[in-house]
């Protein structure tokens, strides 16, 4: 059985590439990838390495040619850009003959209003209208998405945000990852949906736990969406970002992310990751 993944040189897929090397044969294993020459550490080891770009679907025929079960990562991107590169995945899994997808899609995507949802929402239409079996891996938010705020609090800064009360069910990118690689080589995954997610937290509550790791208190600053945006723009964060980064703030602040469920450990088959470990392997990447 040949397993196929897109976005294997990314950080998601370069875990879940990973994890699939523990347990398949390599020459089981078929990455797709935009350039091949960033993953020659994979053909390295027995991967079969091919060229798949989302913007040329020409090239996915034959990337997926012979992909038995097919792990679609998400494009990054605008919204249309990514509804389009997916319409061109799954259209060349139907034409691959691919017989079963697992799409990486976000917390209840047929529901949220979250900015990012339509994106998921679409492509999750894509997929149930080929009849190939499935499974949507709903993330919910990476804790490495907070990076940013994890080490401005190691220096000294508050923890700034918007999202009021807002609950979020924080995980690390390794756990998502490696539940995708579970369903990949699992059984009975077939047209399933998952909420993946780790416990809803609120930002004073994760606040808490960086403050564990780092020995001191790290105070929460609560601004409106005006402030939010200014304090990001000093930080740094480009203009076009800013309207995305308060767009998140105000997506957890209604209760976009606040879903718990016990999806993530139960493909894990163990406990979660503590987010204080998290946040440590974090900060000492940062060191590295």
């Amino acid at each position: 059985m040949k397993i196929g993944l897109t976005g294997a040189t990314g950080h998601f897929g370069a875990i879940v590439a990973e994890r699939l090397l523990a347990s398949v044969p390599a020459e089981n294993i078929v990455v797709s990838v935009r350039n091949p020459e960033k993953a020659e550490n994979l053909r390295a080891r027995g991967v079969e390495v091919r060229h798949g770009d989302f913007d040329q679907p020409e090239t996915l025929d034959a990337a997926f040619a012979g992909v038995d079960r097919l792990l679609i990562v998400s494009a990054d991107g605008d919204n249309d850009t990514r509804i389009r590169q997916h319409k061109a995945a799954v259209d060349a899994a139907v034409r691959a003959g691919v017989g079963f997808i697992a799409y990486t899609s976000a917390t209840n995507a047929e529901e949220s209003p979250l900015f990012l949802a339509p994106v998921h929402r679409t492509t999750e239409g894509f997929i149930r209208e080929t009849g190939i079996p499935y499974t949507f891996l709903r993330n919910n938010w990476y804790l490495e998405n907070e990076a940013g705020s994890i080490q401005a609090a190691a220096a000294g800064a508050p923890w700034v945000t918007s999202a009021g009360n807002g609950r979020v069910g924080w995980a690390t990118r390794r756990d998502y990852a490696e539940a995708a690689a579970a369903v990949l080589t699992g059984e009975g995954h077939e047209n399933k949906t998952y909420e993946l997610s780790g416990p809803a937290l609120t930002q004073e509550e994760l606040a808490a736990v960086v403050g564990g790791v780092l020995g001191k208190e790290v105070a929460v600053q609560q601004v409106d969406d005006a402030g939010y945006s200014s304090v990001m723009a000093s930080a740094g964060v480009p203009d076009f970002a800013l309207p995305i980064v308060v767009a998140i703030q105000q997506a957890i602040r209604e209760g976009a992310l606040d879903l718990e469920s016990s999806d993530l450990t139960n493909l894990l088959g163990r406990p979660l990751t503590p987010l204080s470990q998290g946040v440590s392997d974090l900060l000492n990447a940062d060191k590295a």
